[in-house]
């Protein structure tokens, strides 16, 4: 199981809106003062938007723990990535065994990678997301 620590945000309706923890592989690292990919890491963290949990007893200020099994994101991961790339070279191929051209295998390459994020986003199944309340906060923390 991969786990981290979210913050209620905002919480309506039963759907709890939560913050990701600003930390990340990085801030253990000793080198991280003259490292540039975590230097990126604090860029993009700050652009993180809060994501919408069903936890109908949350409050804004709880702390959650939230659990991922690695099996159901790494199927995820094989839709996302590898479904696009394979659509693409198949669509090449075609292309190119019908000898279209040059500029018709890289347009239907195109095309392939369209359909395959397509196809990823309607048949990748969803990874199943457990959370738990770790600490309930009794006022509000501002955002």
């Amino acid at each position: 199981m991969i786990e981290t620590r979210v913050r209620v945000v905002s919480a309506s309706n039963g759907t709890a809106w939560v913050a990701a923890s600003q930390e990340s592989g990085c801030s253990a690292c000793r080198s991280q003062s003259t490292c540039g990919i975590s230097g990126l890491g604090k860029f993009l963290s700050h652009r993180r938007p809060d994501l919408p949990l069903q936890q109908p007893d949350a409050q804004v200020g709880d702390e959650l723990l939230v659990r991922v099994d690695e099996s159901e994101l790494l199927r995820a991961g094989l839709f996302a990535y590898l479904l696009p790339a394979v659509f693409a070279v198949v669509a090449a191929i075609l292309a190119d065994a019908f000898a279209l051209g040059d500029l018709a295998a890289a347009l239907a390459a195109i095309f392939g990678l369209i359909a395959g994020l397509l196809g990823a986003r309607a048949l990748a199944p969803a990874p199943q997301i457990q959370t738990c309340t770790i600490a309930t906060a009794h006022f509000p923390i501002p955002h």
